[in-house]
């Protein structure tokens, strides 16, 4: 076992990792920080509406990227050593797609909001916040440019350090803020929208050159075949991942969802090292050929996921305990409930990571995960109603757990069946 370790610790994805990972633990601390201040600030109600707004930021932005990060990963990955002219046209393509989906999100966006926070939501104070998440939609679209791009050219030290930047300048802002006493729900927003815009004009400087190349709509159609069903998977994805917040919202008062929102804050640590993990897996993974390297590679990662997961339960169940009262205050504290069932959900996300990705960049299969979150958003739909309906933010949690179990068990059982 201990060679296994020494094994595994020693392959060049363990020190990738090491980097993201510790730039993505630092960057969740920065990010734990600024919703620390934010919630204590807000209070709960408040803070409810402040979370619903950025809920919908992730929702349409997962929505409208229609798969161009996934894209530019699998694409820029592959062809950067081998054809480069071609990989800056999947760069500038990518970008072009993401400016015009930002500018359609706002226009729809603007004009369809005061019915969905009156007849969907019931809750018409939401319309102000949910209109500025529409601008936070286009500078998450362009930061994600960047990130998802770095990541590709497997810079990962740059790619940490960006996030980290970005972050930090939030953080420093809202504490300016925070002494002033002007820290409310539209400031926050504001910062919460701003940042990443900055991250994307930084990042700009770290890509090769790709706004000269020409003919880039000469790779449109070899990347919407492939990103057709990522653009699918990713439409159902974005609104199982957020039906939490939103059944919440239409079924639970703004204190509670507030409540159930620090909870999902803190949780959220772990999908943040899962992508610091599928950063660097993802690249190595769309360059592998041969079954026996990939099945081997991925038993590696199997374990590294698996030691991570039982050490986050571990620890992170009994810290809740004493961290909610330390930082939120007593205003919170009916957030260790929830916490302690995400916590256990988010560890499973975790151990799900290899064949997660597997089935994205060595299998070049993302048709499966249409299937597999179309099951997974029924799931959370139709349970979640009863659940938080039952049992209020805790069925909230509950249901999240089944939802994950489900997303882990399908791939797993796919992906052991297709090396077979």
């Amino acid at each position: 076992m201990i060679e296994r370790i020494k094994e595994i610790a020693s392959t060049n994805t363990f020190r990738q990792t090491l980097v993201t990972s510790s730039g993505t633990i630092v960057n969740g601390l920065l990010g734990m920080v600024f919703y620390i201040l934010v919630a204590r600030y807000l209070g709960p109600a408040n803070f409810g509406i402040f979370s619903i707004a950025i809920a919908a930021i992730a929702l349409i932005a997962s929505i409208a990227n229609i798969g161009i990060d996934t894209g530019i990963v699998r694409f820029v990955g592959r062809y950067m050593s081998l054809e480069k002219n071609k990989a800056l046209r999947f760069l500038k393509l990518g970008l072009e797609i993401k400016i015009l989906s930002s500018l359609t999100v706002l226009g729809i966006g603007w004009l369809i909001m005061p019915f969905a926070t009156v007849s969907l939501l019931g809750k018409p104070e939401l319309l102000h916040p949910l209109r500025l998440a529409l601008f936070g939609v286009a500078t998450s679209l362009l930061f994600s440019f960047i990130t998802s791009s770095i990541q590709a050219i497997q810079r990962f030290w740059i790619w940490s350090g960006l996030n980290i930047f970005t972050n930090l300048l939030r953080l420093v802002t809202v504490v300016f803020l925070f002494n002033l006493g002007l820290l409310l729900v539209e400031s926050s927003l504001w910062l919460y929208i701003l940042f990443p815009f900055f991250g994307f004009a930084i990042g700009l400087f770290f890509l090769p050159g790709f706004f000269k190349v020409k003919n880039e709509k000469s790779v449109l159609r070899e990347f919407f075949d492939y990103n057709k069903w990522i653009a699918l998977f990713t439409l159902i994805v974005a609104f199982s991942s957020r039906l939490d917040i939103f059944l919440s919202a239409r079924l639970l008062t703004l204190g509670e969802v507030g409540i159930y929102s620090v909870a999902v804050t803190l949780s959220s640590i772990v999908p943040a090292i899962v992508f610091a993990i599928a950063t660097v897996v993802a690249p190595k993974l769309a360059g592998m050929t041969n079954d026996k390297d990939a099945y081997n590679y991925l038993k590696k990662l199997q374990l590294f996921v698996l030691g991570l997961a039982l050490i986050g339960i571990v620890v992170g169940i009994p810290l809740s305990y004493v961290f909610i009262p330390l930082f939120y205050g007593s205003r919170y504290l009916a957030s260790i409930a929830p916490l302690s069932i995400l916590i256990v959900a988010q560890a499973i996300f975790l151990i799900s990571v290899p064949a997660h990705t597997s089935i994205f960049y060595y299998f070049s299969y993302p048709k499966l995960f249409v299937y597999v979150s179309i099951i997974h958003l029924a799931i959370l739909l139709v349970g979640g109603w009863f659940m938080i309906s039952a049992f209020g933010y805790k069925g909230a949690a509950w249901i999240f757990l089944i939802g994950n179990i489900w997303n882990f068990a399908a791939p797993f059982v796919w992906v052991m069946r297709k090396f077979k």
